[in-house]
């Protein structure tokens, strides 16, 4: 059998790969240390550091958003209530 170019596997030491799947399955790290608690603190930790990321929009940008939210919302109340009082009067003009 040949192998490829370049490989740093020598048929006495095993190859590579066996070495690498290895070790994936120890836990190591954080994870690995702490209980429950641990855990639940790291991911609370991670959730802060993720919210201190995020661009947050201005008071000016919030208003103007919410503004077009409720804006769009009265128009598609609108429609929706014009469409069920044109339904409403073909039900009843149908089956009298």
């Amino acid at each position: 059998m040949t192998e490829a170019l370049g490989s740093t596997a020598t048929p006495e030491s095993g190859r590579p790969e066996d070495e690498v799947a290895a070790k994936k399955g120890r836990r190591g790290g954080k994870r690995g240390k702490k209980g429950p608690l641990g855990r639940l603190a790291l991911f609370y930790r991670q959730i802060v550091a993720e919210l201190r990321k995020v661009v947050w929009p201005t008071r000016g940008q919030l208003s103007t958003y919410t503004t077009v939210v409720i804006v769009f919302v009265v128009i598609m109340i609108g429609i929706v209530t014009v469409i069920d009082y044109g339904f409403n009067h073909a039900i009843k003009y149908v089956f009298g």
